[in-house]
């Protein structure tokens, strides 16, 4: 996994749950705990990036919406090329 500029809002953000997860409970349980949600999103988002580049690919088409293959649409190529 790959630390980037959001981390940082997301560190800080476990940190405040943690912190408000102290006052219920022993702390090492809200570290633990900070801990897991902290990878637990990662693994989240990480997941979601990889199905979106997979669903998109190159992109998709400013026009029609369709993806992107070898840096073509499918759709707008065949109707520019047929007129």
């Amino acid at each position: 996994m790959k630390f980037e500029k959001r981390d940082i809002i997301l560190i800080f953000a476990v940190l405040f749950v943690m912190i408000g997860l102290i006052s219920f409970m022993a702390p090492i349980y809200a570290v633990i705990i900070a801990i897991l949600v902290y990878f637990g999103i990662k693994v989240f988002v990480g997941r979601r990036r990889k199905i979106m580049l997979e669903k998109f690919g190159e992109g998709i088409c400013v026009n029609c919406g369709e993806k992107i293959i070898n840096k073509k649409c499918p759709a707008c190529d065949k109707s520019s090329n047929s007129a």
